[in-house]
């Protein structure tokens, strides 16, 4: 039996003679209809971090899912289109039976020590041991890769359609089993949050993200020091319209330092 956590075995690629890599679907983090997406991005970003071209580490990573993947294996293609000094622009592409699933661009840059502060606070909730640990639907494996406590905005329970006004969610989560935090596993932590119009207006619509952008503020040491401890995530909706809605989401360290901010673009179907 393997040791690796199942995330390190999701996300694992393989190089190859053209540069290329190889990587294949997880059943363990599988969603309703294909892989779940924030496992699809952290591996997309794993491409690059494994590339021996990289420079630095991470300050942002949009992914566009172009389909849905079949279960089975899948090629990543990242190249660097232009690196400077302290900087890395990177395209990635994935591909699965020689048709494009998968888009993206990611920045790297090396960071330096410089004045910061947080605007955006850390909401006060309950802490994690307080609230009770959610559980998610049984046909939906991914979740069960996730400890989730709600703090506030879980998901309804009666799907009647009433609209609840507010799409806001913010709740305690980790991996599990507990593992410590590096910048793929951020990557898909920032897409845990279920899609905001089935918070806001409970009914059970057809949804697909469709691009997805994250921010990391966070460096190496940072998530160093945050370990396998739990993040306070915090996810609302700005607009619902024509079929698309975005979610922005926010994620803390339990001191308080905002790690990763993300937003997504997201369509839905009545």
């Amino acid at each position: 039996m393997s040791s690796l956590h199942p995330f390190d075995t999701a996300v694992a690629l393989q190089p190859q003679a053209d540069g290329t890599f190889i990587g294949h679907t997880s059943p363990a983090y599988a969603n309703m209809v294909g892989p779940f997406g924030g496992v699809t991005a952290a591996q997309a970003l794993s491409a690059v971090l494994l590339h021996p071209q990289r420079l630095g580490d991470p300050i942002s990573l949009t992914v566009n899912f172009a389909a849905a993947l079949a279960d089975g294996p899948f090629t990543v293609t990242a190249r660097p289109a232009r690196t400077n000094r302290s900087t890395q622009h990177w395209v990635i592409e994935m591909q699965q039976n020689g048709e494009t699933v998968l888009t993206g661009m990611a920045f790297f840059g090396l960071r330096r020590d410089t004045w910061g502060a947080d605007e955006h606070a850390m909401p006060e909730v309950p802490a994690a041991g307080d609230i009770t640990r959610a559980s998610g639907p049984a046909r939906v494996e991914w979740v069960k890769r996730y400890e989730m406590r709600f703090a506030e905005g879980a998901i309804p329970v009666e799907r009647n359609g009433a609209d609840a006004g507010i799409s806001r969610t913010r709740l305690w989560l980790r991996d599990d089993p507990p593992r410590p935090l590096d910048f793929a596993s951020l990557t898909a932590l920032s897409d845990v949050f279920f899609p905001r119009v089935w918070r806001r207006r409970p009914v059970l619509v057809p949804i697909g993200t469709v691009s997805m952008t994250v921010y990391y503020h966070a460096d190496a040491a940072l998530l160093q020091a945050t370990d396998s401890g739990y993040l306070l995530g915090q996810s609302q909706a700005q607009a619902f319209r024509n079929g698309y809605f975005d979610q922005t989401a926010q994620l803390w360290n339990e001191s308080g330092n905002l790690l990763v901010t993300t937003h997504q673009v997201v369509y839905y179907k009545e």
